[in-house]
């Protein structure tokens, strides 16, 4: 396989605009977001970025940023139209979109999701937690994977899932793509569960690809609130 890993990001967050620039560690959380998926050594990384102020940040950190349409839906869509611009000789087999607000993000992991992909009846992989919180059993923030005992996602759902006793599991917003799989994917309008769970993962399981989970040890902190950029500034107060 021959990987890109891509981190989309952009200004208009509705809960913390302006994010990917938020200073982190003294530094732009998309560059602490880059680094660590530099880190990985997984592949090649670009940011793709709706702004100029994100595409100056990555490029003077070193790094390769694409300016992408601010008015695409998705980070998905962000991705696609960024590889196109990056390998239009599609060079890439494979497109790991891993999400620029995750600035505590465990750089091991990334790789877990692109060796699901070793399996040809794959489409997507991605990543998910033990929940070991009580709270995060209930609360809708928290996006729930059902996963079959062979490791293939069954469900997403900000609900509590599956029902009964056993572990319950904590998606992680990391996704390996098989590149045609990701061309496939944003190509679909979205589906009915999509829009009723606010969860576009649901749109490619509707339309009959295969997801399969890794279980990882940690869930990376995601900043999308005042409280969780403050938690990932004293996170790296301690590094």
């Amino acid at each position: 396989m021959k990987p890109i890993i891509i981190l989309p990001a952009r200004l208009a967050s509705t809960r913390l605009p302006n994010k990917p620039l938020a200073l982190i560690g003294g530094e732009p959380m998309i560059v602490q977001v880059w680094k660590r998926a530099v880190a990985a050594g997984v592949g090649d990384v670009a940011v793709a970025c709706d702004g100029q102020e994100i595409f100056d940040a990555v490029t003077k950190a070193g790094g390769r940023a694409v300016l992408t349409d601010a008015d695409l839906p998705s980070g998905s869509d962000r991705i696609f139209q960024a590889l196109q611009t990056i390998d239009p000789d599609k060079k890439y087999d494979v497109v790991i979109n891993v999400q620029g607000d995750m600035p505590t993000l465990d750089s091991r992991i990334v790789a877990r999701a692109a060796q699901l992909l070793e399996d040809p009846a794959v489409d997507i992989g991605t990543l998910a937690a033990v929940i070991k919180d009580d709270a995060e059993k209930t609360d809708p923030a928290v996006v729930k994977i059902a996963i079959s005992a062979g490791g293939k996602a069954l469900y997403f759902s900000r609900a509590t899932i599956p029902a009964g006793d056993g572990p319950l599991y904590h998606h992680i917003g990391i996704y390996a793509y098989r590149r045609a799989a990701l061309e496939t994917f944003v190509s679909l309008p979205p589906s009915p569960l999509e829009q009723r769970e606010k969860l576009e993962q649901l749109r490619a399981l509707e339309a009959g690809m295969t997801i399969h989970v890794s279980v990882v040890d940690a869930v990376p902190l995601g900043v999308d609130t005042p409280e969780t950029l403050e938690k990932a500034r004293k996170h790296y107060e301690q590094i």
